[in-house]
């Protein structure tokens, strides 16, 4: 009888690591399942551990289900659709991938607001549908030296400072809290952030404490001069309003990573020529996702090995 720990994977991982978690556990894809609920039931008493991704989680009803269920670990930062209040209630480990992914983040958000700002998708198709040679492109906006406002200043919003400071940007952000090792302006009033920036930087977490949180005043506030970037999550911004605030050019543009129906988006969003769309890929580097599945991997190593998590949410 084999001693490998049994875990449930909601959703594919890389292949690198794939072959390194079959070789290691009895691995259940629940993916690949004709029925999930019947491959669930089969091995609800010996599946110790969930494999997550931050987008698929880990519902209460899930694990449930699980009664010997010990630990979750999710590829990825964000944790919101892992129900914690549950896993906490019930004593489950629940770890995940921080650090790792900051910087690739960062980059992402800094490529978005040079791409809007500077029109750089349209200026690629201006020079391959030979508009060039029939007269010189429309001036487009400057980044260097404009106010940036931004929103949730944790590792990726400090990164993303960083980063706009190298480009003499007046930085401001909005928190929950002021931080003291930070250098950059703290303002609590998130619609007064966005009346006083020009680009607005979402970084925020995901979950109901920053569902909408970006909403029609934010917007209007950011004004007709004024671009949206958002690399956290759909859920922090007011799709509706975004979509409204765009057709009408209550702001200037937006650069998109993550959306709230991600991926089957609104239609809306396609056709319109200021934004700047991305298919949650900031992250998406081989360099990234190597190191992010490595450490779902020592996660659940040193959790079978009874020793202290890397990375523990709870």
């Amino acid at each position: 009888m084999s001693t490998k720990p049994e875990v449930l994977m909601i959703g594919a991982y890389p292949t690198w690591d794939m072959v390194d978690l079959e070789a290691r556990y009895i691995v259940h894809k629940l993916w690949e399942a004709a029925d999930r609920d019947r491959l669930i039931e089969a091995h609800r008493s010996t599946i110790r551990a969930i494999a997550t991704r931050g987008e698929l989680g880990a519902s209460a009803d899930l694990m449930k289900r699980l009664p010997a269920l010990e630990i979750v670990s999710c590829y990825g930062v964000g944790t919101d659709a892992i129900d914690l209040a549950h896993a906490r209630t019930n004593g489950i480990r629940v770890t995940n991938t921080p650090d790792v992914l900051t910087a690739d983040v960062a980059d992402m958000a800094i490529g978005l607001l040079l791409a809007v700002a500077r029109k750089i998708p349209q200026a690629d198709s201006f020079v391959r549908e030979g508009r060039w040679t029939k007269g010189n492109m429309p001036l487009v906006t400057r980044v260097t030296g404009k106010t940036v406002g931004v929103v949730g200043m944790g590792r990726v919003g400090a990164a993303v400072a960083k980063r706009l400071a190298a480009f003499d940007c007046e930085i401001r952000y909005f928190d929950v809290v002021r931080r003291a090792d930070l250098p950059y302006a703290f303002v609590p009033n998130l619609v007064e952030l966005a009346r006083r920036a020009e680009f607005l930087i979402v970084t925020l977490a995901g979950g109901e404490s920053t569902k909408a949180i970006v909403n029609a005043s934010v917007l209007d506030a950011l004004g007709p001069d004024g671009i949206l970037i958002n690399v956290s999550r759909g859920s922090t911004v007011d799709e509706t309003a975004l979509l409204s605030a765009l057709e009408a050019k209550v702001i200037k543009g937006a650069g998109l990573d993550v959306f709230w129906n991600e991926p089957n988006i609104d239609e809306r969003l396609k056709v319109l020529d200021n934004a700047v769309l991305q298919p949650h890929h900031a992250s998406g580097t081989t360099e990234t996702r190597c190191a992010m599945g490595k450490l779902v991997r020592d996660n659940l190593a040193a959790h079978f090995a009874g020793v202290t998590l890397i990375t523990p949410v709870l």
